[in-house]
């Protein structure tokens, strides 16, 4: 049984995600220890006993995402299903680059928590930065407008869909934004639940400080399709990805752009793999032919096997 896996990001995380697969799986469990070892603080504790705003932090928030996620695709493997392309969205690369064979889940966790810890520091160095959510208006209007407003501090960082565009700046820009942006004609413009102006210049130093921590990585060819934020597209070898996932820190997040190339590329049925399901929500907008599932949980991967099964039995 096969679909395209979706990883997503930052924003997605909450307390006690992963726990029901934590107590029933030694796997999973020998995946968080991993995650702590690389981290360097007890991660079960953090996200299964913490509070949201602790966990919001990016150097908790991401080793964390990454090691539900993983150990959510070592669970779907154990039932028998498989990914035949995958796509994350920003830290959700990470977990989809082990998914396609291309690192190790060791090398990803270390680095992982290494970027996450880099983010931190760059959003503390900002004196104050996030991101918002902008309803509403084509990504291409989000820019126009914070160009004709003359705003410095605001960029665009996400475009998720026709409609949903996310922009990342210090606190004084994402203010400034939010006027100029509701004038524009946005319905709604929400700050989210992140600590930093990811994919963005406010990002530069993590990025710089980041790419001398790969020089060592080597990263092998994606096993299966690879889509990239960075491009849109797809990325076919190793060398490629270890270049991107640098440039990706302070680079925006071509969303729409991948999904198309997904589309492109024969790609039916997905599974969104990590809490939540907003990536699954955007592609089933987008291409509602997509058979889109959430898998976040126990109670969802029963629900998949179950469902994918039933799929290949009337096929």
């Amino acid at each position: 049984m096969k679909a395209c896996f979706l990883f997503p990001g930052q924003g997605a995380q909450y307390v006690g995600m992963g726990k029901d697969l934590y107590d029933a799986d030694p796997e999973a469990r020998a995946v968080f220890e991993a995650a702590s070892d690389s981290a360097g603080f007890d991660l079960p504790k953090a996200v299964f006993a913490g509070d949201e705003e602790n966990l919001k932090r990016t150097s908790i928030a991401q080793v964390a995402l990454a090691a539900v996620e993983h150990s959510l695709v070592l669970a779907l493997r154990k039932r028998g299903v498989e990914a035949s392309a995958v796509a994350g969205f920003s830290l959700g690369e990470w977990p989809a680059m082990v998914a396609a064979g291309a690192l190790p889940m060791e090398t990803m966790l270390r680095l992982v928590a290494a970027r996450g810890r880099l983010m931190d520091e760059a959003g503390e160095r900002s004196g104050g930065s996030g991101m918002a959510a902008v309803m509403g208006l084509w990504p291409d209007e989000v820019g126009n407008a914070l160009s004709a407003a003359g705003i410095a501090e605001a960029w665009v960082a996400n475009r998720n869909s026709p409609t949903q565009t996310v922009i990342a700046g210090t606190d004084a820009g994402l203010a400034l934004a939010e006027t100029a942006l509701k004038s524009a004609g946005a319905k709604r413009v929400i700050r989210l639940k992140v600590s930093g102006a990811f994919h963005s210049p406010v990002m530069s130093s993590a990025y710089e400080a980041f790419k001398i921590l790969l020089d060592g990585i080597s990263f092998d060819d994606p096993a299966v399709d690879f889509f990239s934020n960075v491009t849109g597209g797809p990325v076919r070898y190793g060398f490629d990805l270890k270049r991107l996932a640098a440039s990706q820190i302070v680079s925006p997040v071509r969303w729409i752009d991948e999904e198309s190339a997904m589309i492109a590329a024969g790609v039916r049925s997905c599974i969104e793999v990590g809490p939540g399901s907003v990536l699954a929500g955007l592609m089933k907008g987008a291409h509602p032919e997509v058979e889109c599932r959430a898998c976040g949980t126990l109670a969802d991967l029963d629900a998949i096997v179950e469902a994918l099964s039933a799929d290949e039995r009337a096929a």
